[in-house]
């Protein structure tokens, strides 16, 4: 492998890893073909940073710096609170990748709130995959006790949604 076709690859990578950052992916994999037996196979993932579930019903706060220091010494408390809303038994998970929609059009209201009751096959979110919208319906009756995705939000396989109960 010549010097210029090393930094060129270096370039190609450093490239990949920028697109990863600015649209917000996990993963991306290429592979350059340069000739017969000559290619590069690359793979690029990043682990992004778990948040904790919000409760769409309730606007968000940002906390002020001294506030989120004044907060630490409360964090043997907040292990007592339940953990991954994942292995909840009421959590509905996203059949696929895509971006949650919480309405069915812009400035529409939104198909749950937390509180309400739905029935089975009620439409709980929307996810959009691929440029097509995949409505998501309750499995079973139940009340919405926790919304844990944001209006617009990227969700990936399995990722829980909707708490019902």
């Amino acid at each position: 492998m010549s010097k210029d076709t090393h930094e060129a690859d270096v370039a190609f990578i450093k490239a990949l890893a920028e697109l990863l950052r600015e649209n917000d992916l996990t993963e991306l994999q290429v592979k350059r073909e340069y000739g017969d037996d000559d290619s590069l196979n690359v793979r690029v993932s990043r682990a992004l940073p778990q948040a904790a579930p919000i409760a769409v019903s309730a606007p968000a706060a940002a906390p002020a710096p001294a506030a989120a220091a004044a907060a630490a010494p409360a964090a043997p408390a907040a292990e007592a609170a339940p953990e991954d809303p994942a292995a909840h038994p009421g959590a509905v998970a996203s059949p696929m990748v895509g971006t949650v929609y919480m309405q069915p059009e812009p400035g529409a209201p939104s198909f749950i709130s937390v509180g309400q009751q739905v029935s089975e096959g009620d439409t709980l979110v929307i996810v959009e995959a691929m440029k097509t919208m995949n409505h998501i319906p309750a499995p079973r009756a139940g009340t919405v006790k926790r919304i844990l995705v944001e209006d617009g939000a990227p969700v990936e396989f399995g990722a829980p949604l909707v708490i019902l109960e």
